[in-house]
């Protein structure tokens, strides 16, 4: 199979991952209950995963990164800990349904989406500029769109935040691990972020990392292996918001697949992954009726890449190509918002996506098999 869907799941991962999540489920049990060894290997996996994090995230301390099951889990906690019934949010034209979705679920949200042209940074810099007031509560941006691979101007959108005194919530689950990602320098209130995109992690785990001053609601109550006695969940982090037993199996694969990340260097991935998309997109521009939609400027995109055939159904390729070998992902890719921005609501588009682990000639392959399919 050639694997071209990194920006939903990596799925090739360093073999360590798999090595730190069988150790652990063999060595580990769960850290905070108890004091014999298993309970503190697992307490100092979850630590050195949390110190690795703040790192490489920018957090202030390990204490503020805090745990998910996902992204959508880490946006859930930021998004209700700010906004609440009748408040105004002001979001970037590209946010995903964990964005949208969860705005929508809060009675009487006013959003306001911020577009200032088709993949135009400055453009939108000044839109956000133009939305964000006083009666703003929120601002909401994603660092890089997960259907184009476009990159928002979140340095300029934080800059402005500060500057006006609104809280930031960046949603990093396709820069994380390929971009710089600072929470301490963009002064943001929340930071959400999966494991298992660009840090190479196993599926169920995530991140939210909490900025200084911020009183975070917790999604879910219970035992946390702290303060016992207190009915109320601990007023301290991480604890407030790590409810029940942790996924030390996962966390100790995520601290592998961040390890790994910090050896090899985001620049070095953002090279590698522009190279192959830059290839990708060459190729595709010799088959005739292919349009790749992405932005002109190469300091704007990432290894992400969408395209469509006219005349032809999204899905019904993308399946043709799956048929042969090929997995990439078609339709809306669960961002509607971003279609109907770019202007590809109707149609969706084919996303071809590649990690530190694709090769070029895997993207060459993808090319080929689109032809074929396209002869029949």
């Amino acid at each position: 199979m050639i694997y071209l869907d990194c920006a939903a799941t990596a799925l090739q991962k360093p073999p360590e991952v798999a090595r730190a999540m069988t150790a652990a489920l063999g060595q580990c049990a769960s850290p905070g209950r108890g004091s014999y060894p298993a309970s503190a290997r697992a307490a100092e996996v979850a630590f050195r995963c949390r110190e690795a994090l703040a790192q490489l995230l920018g957090a202030d301390s390990p204490e503020q990164v805090v745990f998910t099951s996902n992204a959508t889990h880490a946006l859930n906690i930021a998004i209700r800990s700010l906004v609440q019934p009748g408040d105004r949010v002001v979001i970037s034209g590209y946010e995903h349904n964990a964005v949208t979705r969860t705005l929508a679920s809060i009675p009487e949200v006013t959003v306001q989406v911020a577009v200032g042209g088709l993949f135009d940074q400055a453009g939108d810099l000044v839109a956000f500029a133009r939305q964000i007031d006083e009666n703003t509560r929120a601002v909401i941006c994603t660092h890089v769109s997960n259907v184009f691979g476009y990159i928002l101007p979140v340095d300029g959108i934080a800059a402005l935040c500060r500057e006006r005194g609104v809280p930031l919530i960046v949603d990093a689950s396709q820069s994380a691990g390929i971009l710089p990602v600072s929470a301490k320098q963009w002064g943001a209130a929340y930071v959400g972020l999966p494991g298992h995109k660009g840090l190479c992690g196993p599926q169920g785990t995530g991140v939210l990392v909490c900025g200084g001053g911020q009183t975070a609601v917790p999604l879910l109550t219970g035992g946390t292996g702290s303060e016992s006695l207190n009915q109320q969940m601990p007023d301290f982090l991480p604890d407030r918001l790590e409810a029940g037993t942790h996924n030390i199996p996962g966390i100790a694969g995520l601290l592998a697949g961040v390890r790994f990340i910090r050896r090899k260097g985001t620049d070095t991935i953002l090279r590698h992954e522009r190279r192959l998309s830059d290839r990708l997109a060459g190729a595709l521009a010799l088959i005739p009726d292919v349009r790749v939609v992405r932005p002109d400027a190469p300091d704007c995109r990432t290894g992400v890449l969408s395209f469509l055939v006219e005349g032809k159904d999204c899905e019904v390729l993308g399946n043709a190509l799956a048929d042969r070998g090929v997995a990439l992902r078609a339709g809306l890719h669960c961002a509607p918002l971003a279609h109907r921005t770019v202007g590809t609501l109707e149609t969706g588009t084919l996303r071809a996506s590649v990690s530190p682990f694709t090769t070029p000639g895997e993207v060459d392959a993808l090319a080929s098999v689109l032809c074929s399919c396209l002869e029949k």
